[in-house]
């Protein structure tokens, strides 16, 4: 029987981390594990977790945000800890929350669980150009706690993104973008940027034909 490859995650290679802050009793010690050839994102997800090299902490992003020469995904098990308690548990797949996730308070009561799938909250509706092999990803809606909430996809059959905006509360806010299936801009549409502004309306900020031609501003 073959014994299970140390520092290996769903078939891909790591390197164990961890970093400390606070001393003594208040000391919070996270341990965990990054990717020993680095990589770029490959997701859409909101939420993007790195090493950064220079300050020796987790850095949370967007997928812009992120900086292959500063620092290198997380890939693997996670664990926070302040002394022998558990704060926080889960795993991460190429920088994004996958499986599994728990917190706990500092009295090791239970505050939190969350399941995603390689940063998309376990709720969110997928949709695919091809039901049965699902490849071609076509729709993505990111649902959390029932609602809405978190960006927005909706792809061409070719691949590039048609629509992409952000959800928060069940309310589209800030700027919505649509494309061409040639990947060119087609309009920027501005909603509220907080989702309680139930008196602002949306509008067209800018419009392009297919040549990349400005047709409108505002």
């Amino acid at each position: 029987k073959k014994k299970p490859r140390k520092k290996v995650f769903y078939g891909i290679k790591t390197r164990k981390r961890f970093s400390r802050l606070g001393y003594d009793d208040n000391a919070v010690l996270e341990l965990f594990y990054v990717l020993k050839r680095p990589e770029a994102p490959n997701t859409f997800a909101r939420d993007i977790y790195w090493y950064e090299f220079k300050t020796r902490k987790i850095r949370k992003t967007t997928l812009a945000g992120f900086r292959m020469d500063r620092g290198v995904l997380l890939h693997g098990p996670y664990r926070k800890m302040q002394g022998e308690v558990t704060l926080e548990e889960g795993i991460y797949f190429k920088g994004t929350k996958h499986a599994r996730w728990v917190r706990h308070n500092r009295q090791d009561l239970l505050e939190d669980k969350e399941k995603y799938f390689k940063g998309w909250p376990r709720e969110s509706i997928v949709t695919y150009y091809d039901p049965v092999e699902k490849k071609k990803i076509k729709e993505i809606t990111p649902i959390e706690y029932g609602e809405k909430e978190g960006f927005y996809y909706l792809f061409h059959e070719n691949g590039q993104i048609a629509v992409m905006g952000e959800y928060r509360w069940n309310e589209r806010v800030n700027d919505w973008i649509e494309n061409y299936p040639s990947g060119k801009r087609k309009r920027i549409i501005s909603y509220p940027k907080e989702s309680f502004a139930k008196n602002a309306k949306p509008y067209i900020r800018k419009e392009w034909d297919e040549t990349g031609a400005e047709l409108f501003s505002r």
